[in-house]
């Protein structure tokens, strides 16, 4: 079937078959269908949907574009997490090292920041000298000395999906589930674990604004990942405000470290104790949940995981003792009195990128000492005068207007406050 006919098959609501949705993906990585289909191919499919037959199909094409990291028959547990993204999520910078010491090995491949939310890679090359664009063999040399790493996705991992992502960017079709979806979890299986667990954050300062897209899209991750045979579940957490008390690259390093030596903020520790739980009840652990929860709360109380992630640093050409060079901060005060009702996690983060600390465009380069330092959460009280936020900045009248209109204060106290996280219904500990 030519490309004209798969695409009016999905522009009819009619399903596509695996062979005409392998045609497509294969015709689109080596160059034989051009932009212009592939296009319509993405707009069909964002108009119309998939089933999920459907995008675990598309999913396992973009895979099979490319090469798949090859591990060793030796009873190790692969694991790994994925977020969506949010204002001050710094989960994975914690997660790989505590994970390793269960004896998990964790090959965690990590993204970049783009738009309002940071990435994990911005954030680990505040520390001097870390290398985030290790090779494949790198990775499994390194996964298997030291337990885990962060990195970038090599170019021979799913590179069909980084021809589709430049081509949904600029056809408005980035939004699509099942685009999003096959998105993710090519490049995520491509590390061939054994277990995953996807972070899917809603709110304002989330791709996916409302809880019921939140889980619409947990849904078609999970549905995805298990019937490709790999363990996989999925937590939906709230990024309604941020999470934990620093937004900014080298910021939230200091904040992991802080959480690593046992201490950090409840919200972001207890983010990242769920996911660590839910991680090992799929790994097999042998552990109940709050079994798991009592080991973590050891690991990271002993020091253990910090010292584990000195090492991942170390390996990958890191000094975890150099100093953080952070800007100097500013306090924004609040100017009436009342409670907080509601921040606009959003707007927060794309003040970071006005002071340089994000990217607008893949490439930019940032400031990695500036961000912002939150001193309220939502429900609390304040009066005139009370500091909201400390801006870290040599210039932080660019952005203070911008964040003191982001926190909405009133006369009454939210009568419901938000619910940091929710188990998604699909998730099942036991896997597929």
């Amino acid at each position: 079937m030519i490309p004209a006919a798969i695409i009016a098959t999905k522009r009819d609501h009619r399903e596509l078959s695996d062979a005409e949705i392998a045609f497509f993906v294969q015709g689109y990585s080596c160059g034989e269908i051009p932009d212009y289909q592939m296009s319509a191919m993405a707009m069909a499919i964002f108009l119309n949907g998939m089933t999920e037959r459907e995008t675990a199909a598309l999913t396992l094409e973009m895979l099979n574009s490319g090469v798949r990291i090859e591990w060793p028959d030796d009873g190790i547990v692969r694991v790994d997490k994925h977020s969506t993204g949010g204002l001050g999520d710094k989960t994975s910078i914690i997660l790989a090292p505590l994970l390793a010491e269960f004896g998990l090995q964790v090959p965690m491949l990590s993204g970049r920041g783009l738009g309002a939310t940071g990435g994990t890679l911005d954030k680990l090359e505040a520390i001097r000298g870390f290398r985030t664009d290790l090779t494949l063999q790198e990775i499994v040399q390194l996964t298997q000395s030291v337990g885990c790493v962060i990195t970038g996705a090599s170019a021979e991992l799913a590179p069909a999906d980084r021809r589709l992502y430049a081509l949904r960017d600029v056809t408005a079709t980035v939004p699509s589930i099942p685009l999003i979806t096959a998105s993710i979890m090519s490049k995520k299986l491509a590390e061939s674990p054994d277990a995953l667990v996807l972070d899917v954050k809603f709110g304002s300062g989330a791709f996916m604004k409302t809880f019921d897209q939140a889980a619409e899209l947990a849904a078609s991750l999970v549905g995805t990942g298990q019937r490709m045979g790999v363990r996989t579940s999925a937590l939906l957490t709230d990024m309604n405000q941020p999470l934990g008390r620093m937004c900014g690259n080298a910021l939230e390093v200091r904040e992991s470290v802080e959480i690593l030596r046992g201490a950090g903020p409840a919200d972001a520790r207890e983010v990242t104790i769920a996911l660590a739980v839910e991680v090992l009840l799929l790994a097999g652990a042998g552990f109940s949940a709050e079994q798991a929860r009592q080991q973590i709360d050891s690991i990271l109380s002993s020091g253990r995981a910090w010292e584990r992630f000195c090492k991942m640093v170390r390996a990958q050409g890191g000094d975890p003792e150099a100093p953080l060079r952070i800007a100097p901060s500013t306090e924004v005060k609040a100017t009436k009195a009342g409670y907080v009702c509601g921040i606009n996690t959003e707007q927060l983060g794309m003040a970071i990128i006005t002071l340089g600390g994000g990217r607008k465009r893949m490439g930019e380069l940032i400031d990695h000492s500036v961000g912002l330092e939150m001193l309220i959460r939502i429900g609390d009280p304040v009066s005139p005068g009370d500091p909201l936020l400390k801006i870290f900045s040599e210039k932080p009248e660019m952005v203070r207007e911008a964040v003191l209109s982001a926190i909405h204060i009133e006369e009454n106290r939210p009568e419901r406050l938000p619910q940091l996280i929710v188990k998604h219904s699909s998730s099942a500990a036991d896997g597929v």
